[in-house]
């Protein structure tokens, strides 16, 4: 029996129970040796009267020591001692993700997928071992108080160097979460664990499980011929996509990798995060390039919201304004809005009296020079005496005072007497 005080192989002490599975108890330790706390997963006794049990279990321990990634626990050792096999395993301090669910019901779309992201993450670096989780779970995944996230209890898990000692037929994790092919017992791969993350997902944004029913085995049989329930319609299209294809029955319409999955599930997260909205493709995954659109210029006018969007669809202070060079003189704004009429003055109308007289008198002085050059070719070809009473202007004779006479009693070009 089990108890608080118990120490394994004259190294591990057990200290308390952390939580309670379908493979058995995990209790927060101490490694004596080490000097370090440890969680320690003490395994069922059942378990261990099943047929090459305690085979497969050393071998599935030794290959997920070889796994080195932050979203994955890390396994310190492993063993048998008094009838009990246990495992040494990294102590997470952190909340299951079944807990928070639990007291908040649900989580926004940008928080599911991040989460997810870093699930599928861990997932994938155990694939890469070959180790096939096969009970991916909110109850699995720790989330520590900084957000990250760990996948933990591997201890259903089969590898493919252990798939040998699998009994056939054999249908192993949770019901609400079992991928279609499991739950027919043709066994789980790579894809199933995505499914599983997929249940998850749907969890996490609706605020409960796809199927419901009265019997684990009447809810594994729902998710190989039922209907999942819609989602709200407050999810953004590309993150129920992300989510409906990840729970796709046939596994071949899957994402074909947790990586894959990954992806999608953070540039969801990225976008939502910084408020770009739900534009991401879904497939292919990879970004899209953007092009810029010119600007012609226009008048300036004033800027009103377009409408069902509140501010025209912009937020202030949302783009970075450069610094104009030093080398430049500053030039003063303009307040915006329309502006009162500038007040009248005479600078305007003195300049254009100016103008007029001086136009005046150069009109005048053309004239004057016209009528001498008359007079003049008269007098040369001998004109009547009636022609030799024009006076010769001229302008240089004006200018001087020599011809100088009054304008007044003068028409066209000749003197009255």
């Amino acid at each position: 029996m089990v108890s608080p005080g118990t120490v394994l192989n004259g190294r591990y002490r057990i200290d308390s129970r952390i939580a309670s599975g379908g493979m058995g108890d995990v209790w927060k330790g101490t490694d004596d040796v080490l000097d370090r706390t440890v969680a320690i997963k003490i395994m069922l006794s059942a378990l261990l009267e099943e047929p090459g049990f305690v085979k497969r279990f050393h071998a599935e321990a030794k290959t997920m020591a070889g796994v080195n990634h932050p979203g994955v626990v890390r396994i310190y050792d492993f063993g048998n001692d008094q009838h009990l096999a246990y495992l040494i395993m990294e102590l997470i301090e952190g909340d299951p993700l079944s807990r928070t669910l639990n007291k908040v019901g649900r989580l926004t779309p940008a928080r599911t997928m991040m989460l997810i992201a870093q699930a599928a993450d861990a997932l994938q670096a155990a694939h890469d071992k070959g180790i096939v989780h096969r009970d991916v779970k909110p109850g699995n995944l720790l989330v520590r108080p900084n957000g990250t996230l760990v996948l933990t209890d591997f201890g259903i898990a089969r590898s493919a160097a252990a798939s040998q000692l699998t009994a056939t037929g054999a249908v192993m994790g949770t019901a609400s979460y079992l991928a279609p092919e499991q739950a027919s017992g043709v066994g789980a791969s790579a894809i199933s664990d995505v499914y599983s993350l997929g249940v998850v997902a749907y969890q996490c944004l609706t605020g409960h499980r796809p199927y419901d029913g009265d019997t684990p085995l009447e809810i594994a049989m729902k998710h190989v011929t039922g209907t999942p329930k819609a989602m709200p319609n407050d999810i953004p299209p590309v993150v129920r996509q992300i989510v409906e294809r990840a729970m796709a029955k046939e596994p071949g319409n899957r994402w074909p990798t947790a990586a894959a999955f990954a992806n999608a599930a953070r540039q969801a997260a990225g976008a939502l995060s910084h408020g770009t909205g739900p534009t991401l493709p879904v497939q292919p995954v990879s970004p899209s390039p953007v092009s810029a659109t010119p600007v012609s210029p226009g008048p300036s006018r004033p800027l009103s919201p377009a409408p069902g969007r509140p501010n025209g669809g912009y937020q202030r202070g949302s783009a970075p304004v450069p610094a104009a060079p030093a080398s430049l003189t500053p030039v003063h704004g303009v307040p915006y809005g329309p502006q009162a009429p500038a007040p009248a003055g005479g600078g305007g109308r003195t300049a254009l009296t100016v103008v007029l007289v001086v136009i005046g008198m150069l009109a005048v002085l053309a004239c004057a020079g016209y009528a001498g050059y008359l007079m003049r070719e008269r007098d040369r070809t001998g004109s009547s005496p009636a022609h030799s009473e024009l006076v010769t202007l001229s302008a240089a004779g004006w200018l001087n005072g020599t011809n100088h006479v009054s304008m007044d009693p003068m028409t066209e070009g000749r003197r009255t007497r």
